[in-house]
C-alpha cells in the first residue's frame, strides 16, 4: 500500500471513531509517515501511529493497534496540555518531529494547524534541537530508575532496556532524524556512518549487549519470542498501556517484523524489539496466565538475557552504571553532529 491510502484510511478512521467521542480535540499522524511522499510503498511490517488529542486526562490504556481497510493504525490519546505550546512542543524529542511537516487530520477548534506550523518555522534551531537532546538524556533517567523500583524481572529489564535503547535517540535527534522506535539502532547506525563514526556505534551496541551476538543466536531467540507471543496474546486480560502490541494483529510487525531486519543483515538492530516484546510477553503471562505457563516460558528470556551479558543478580544495576557513565560522551558526540549536519535536513525511517 502507498502512503496515500494509508493516510486515507486513517483519516476515515478518526472521523468515524474519534470525532464524535467526548473530549476530542483533534488528531495527527505521528512517527515514520509523516513527511514521507504519498508514492511511497509502506512495508506489510508497518503501522501508522495516529495521535488523538482530548480536552482533559487522556484515558489510561490506548486504543493500540486497529485495522481499517487492511491498514494497521497505533492510535494513542494524547491529552491536549501535551501539545499546549509550541515552546513546549519544540522541547519534548517523541513529539516535535511529528509538527515538522503538516500532519493534522482532524482540528475541530482550530488549535493544532497553528500550532504546526509554529513547531516547524522553529524546528531545526540549536536551542530546540539541544532542548530536545536534553529530554531524551531525561527519559534515559527516568526508565533506568524504574530498573530499581519495577515489581517484575521482565518489568526490571523493560526499564533498564528503552533507558539504553534511548541513547540512540539522542543522536537521532540531535541529527534531525526521526527518533524512531523498533528500528532506532539500524537508524542510529546509517547516521554515524555518514558522519564517519561507525567506532561509536559500536559502543550503542555494546551498552545492549548486542555487539557480538550472530544471526543463529538471533534467529533461535526470535523463534523462541515467536511462541510466547502467541501464547500471552491469547492470554492477555489486564488492560495494559501495550496490550495491544501483544496481539494476533500486531505479529506482523513484531515477529515479521524483526525477521525482516534479521534478514536485511540486521541481527543485532533486531535485538531490540525482541527483547523488548519477550519482556512484555513474560509480563502478560505473569498477571493473566497459571504459573506453570510463565515458567515455561522463562528460561528463553534468561537465555536471551545471557546472551547479553545479564545473568546475575547484580548484573543489571551494573549496565545503568555504564549507560549512566555514557551520557556525557554521548552528548559529545550529538553536538559534533550539530555542528555538521545540513541545515534543514530531516530523515524519517519507518
Amino acid at each position: 500500500m502507498i502512503a496515500r491510502a494509508a493516510k486515507a484510511a486513517a483519516t476515515r478512521w478518526i472521523a468515524r471513531e474519534a470525532a464524535g467521542t467526548q473530549g476530542f480535540a483533534g488528531a495527527f499522524f505521528h512517527g515514520s509517515i509523516v513527511g514521507l511522499p504519498d508514492e511511497t510503498i509502506l512495508a506489510a511490517t508497518s503501522d501508522i501511529d495516529v495521535m488523538v488529542v482530548r480536552d482533559g486526562p487522556a484515558p489510561e490504556v490506548k486504543p493500540g493497534k486497529i485495522v481499517e481497510d487492511g491498514v494497521m493504525l497505533d492510535v494513542t490519546d494524547l491529552p491536549w496540555e501535551e501539545v499546549r505550546s509550541a515552546e513546549h512542543v519544540l522541547g519534548q524529542y517523541h513529539l516535535a518531529g511529528s509538527f515538522r511537516y503538516p500532519s493534522v487530520i482532524a482540528d475541530p477548534g482550530g488549535r493544532l494547524a497553528p500550532l504546526q506550523r509554529e513547531v516547524a518555522a522553529s524546528f531545526t534551531e540549536r536551542q530546540w534541537v539541544r532542548s530536545r537532546c536534553a529530554d531524551a538524556v531525561e527519559r534515559i533517567e527516568r526508565n533506568l530508575r524504574g530498573v530499581a523500583s519495577a515489581e517484575t524481572f521482565p518489568d526490571n529489564v523493560t526499564s533498564w532496556l528503552f533507558g539504553t535503547g534511548v541513547t540512540t535517540h539522542v543522536l537521532l535527534v540531535a541529527g534531525l532524524r526521526n527518533p524512531t522506535v523498533r528500528k532506532r539502532y539500524a537508524a542510529a547506525r546509517d547516521l554515524l556512518v555518514e558522519h564517519g563514526r561507525l567506532a561509536e556505534y559500536e559502543t550503542l551496541l555494546h551498552l545492549q549487549g548486542s555487539a557480538g551476538l550472530t544471526r543463529s543466536q538471533v534467529d533461535g531467540h526470535l523463534a523462541a519470542l515467536g511462541e510466547v507471543f502467541d501464547v500471552a496474546a491469547a492470554a492477555v486480560t489486564t488492560p495494559v498501556f501495550y496490550a495491544s502490541d501483544i496481539s494476533p494483529g500486531a505479529r506482523s510487525i513484531a515477529i515479521d517484523g524483526s525477521q525482516e531486519l534479521i534478514e536485511r543483515g540486521d541481527h543485532r538492530e533486531a535485538v531490540f524489539w525482541i527483547v523488548a516484546t519477550y519482556a512484555r510477553c513474560l509480563s502478560i503471562l505473569g498477571r493473566d496466565a497459571p504459573r506453570e505457563v510463565y515458567q515455561r516460558f522463562e528460561p528463553g528470556f534468561r537465555a536471551l538475557l545471557a546472551d547479553l551479558g545479564v545473568t546475575l543478580a547484580g548484573d543489571l544495576e551494573r549496565r545503568v552504571i555504564e549507560v549512566r557513565a555514557a551520557i556525557p560522551w554521548l552528548l559529545g558526540v550529538a553536538e559534533e553532529i550539530m555542528d555538521v549536519r545540513r541545515e534543514g535536513e530531516w530523515v524519517w525511517w519507518g
